[in-house]
């Protein structure tokens, strides 16, 4: 008994529908034992930062046969990506101390029966908690949906919606990197600011300012736009339809503006898409993991270097994690939504 801790847990209480309360998760208290039992090949890790990200509301609603993830199970914790220590180890791969990121539970302490979705942190030069950003998940989004299927060009034109979160940051940057234009949206203009302040946007708007979006894109696109990074769906797709140039290319990350709703807005510009001999391709990260090592090897450079920046948002203590996921759904954070949950840890790792 003398191994048993305490473990502060973020449970889900039933699938939900519309827009997210935080008085759909419960703030509860197991036990948990630091010693693995022999013959587990899994591993225990003490759970350091947590990452709010919008592909978690799917996971808060009933199980659909179409959806690519699995439905959070009412009275469990949920889970997601986040950054942890080794406590415990029966795994061959890992051992105690090593410091990984990957999928892990929205609580203190999480064992993790699949280590083979974890990856060791190698370069502990750089905030950890960038791992749950900018060198984690959502970096690898916007390498691979820019890269791999937008296949860029020097000066071409290129428009990210949600430009100012975790992924559009990235994008945009890659895209000035390039040679591109830039241009992407927001919902404030705290954050308007920030895309041309600190990203290097060539121009932003705040899309709740706009009574008319396809005359905002062409005010910006007069020409028309080579490139959209998708991250947002519904009127924004469709207006963004009437302004893609020939021979386009729009990389579909997701659609959050359609998350919370029962009955999705239709879009009605597809045709489109043969007019102008646009390829519309959607994927998942997932797919793209076998170029992290390359990912790395490019990005780590470019943040040394300060040719990459990268905005956080940060929330303390595990209790305050199911505000800082609501926040996600109505624009509140700034940067990447992260949720510390090891306080002292956070302080050593900010002196890196």
């Amino acid at each position: 008994m003398a191994n048993n801790v305490q473990n502060k847990q973020v449970i889900l209480k039933d699938f939900v529908s519309g827009f997210p309360k935080e008085s759909d998760m419960l703030i509860t208290t197991s036990s948990v034992n630091l010693k693995l039992p022999e013959g587990s090949n899994g591993v225990l890790v003490k759970n350091l930062y947590l990452s709010c990200d919008p592909y978690m509301r799917g996971r808060m609603s009933k199980p659909l046969v179409s959806s690519y993830v699995d439905s959070f199970q009412p009275g469990l914790p949920i889970s997601g990506y986040g950054v942890s220590k080794v406590i415990d180890s029966r795994n061959q791969n890992f051992r105690e101390g090593d410091l990984v990121w990957g999928s892990t539970g929205w609580e203190e302490y999480s064992v993790i029966s699949s280590p083979e979705l974890l990856f060791k942190i190698q370069h502990k030069d750089l905030p950890l908690s960038y791992y749950t950003g900018i060198l984690g998940m959502p970096g690898m989004t916007a390498y691979a949906g820019f890269y791999e299927i937008c296949a860029p060009k020097k000066g071409e034109t290129v428009f990210v919606s949600a430009a100012s979160g975790a992924v559009g940051q990235l994008v945009g940057q890659f895209a000035k990197l390039m040679g591109c234009y830039v241009v992407g949206s927001a919902g404030s203009k705290e954050k308007v600011d920030l895309l041309k302040s600190k990203f290097g946007f060539d121009e932003a708007f705040n899309y709740k300012e706009e009574t008319n979006l396809d005359a905002a894109l062409k005010r910006y696109f007069p020409e028309g736009i080579d490139m959209y990074f998708e991250n947002v769906g519904g009127k924004m797709l469709d207006a963004v339809l009437l302004n893609m140039r020939i021979h386009g290319r729009i990389a579909v990350c997701g659609m959050i503006s359609q998350y919370n709703l029962d009955k999705p807005e239709g879009v009605h510009n597809l045709m489109h898409l043969v007019i102008k001999r646009i390829r519309m391709e959607g994927f998942l990260v997932n797919d793209h993991y076998h170029l992290y090592p390359k990912f790395l090897e490019t990005v780590i450079p470019l943040i040394k270097e300060g040719k990459i920046v990268y905005v956080e948002d940060i929330v303390e203590g595990i209790e305050n994690a199911p505000s800082a996921l609501i926040g996600l759904f109505y624009g509140r954070n700034v940067g990447k939504q992260v949720v510390v949950v090891d306080r002292q840890l956070f302080l050593t790792n900010q002196s890196l």
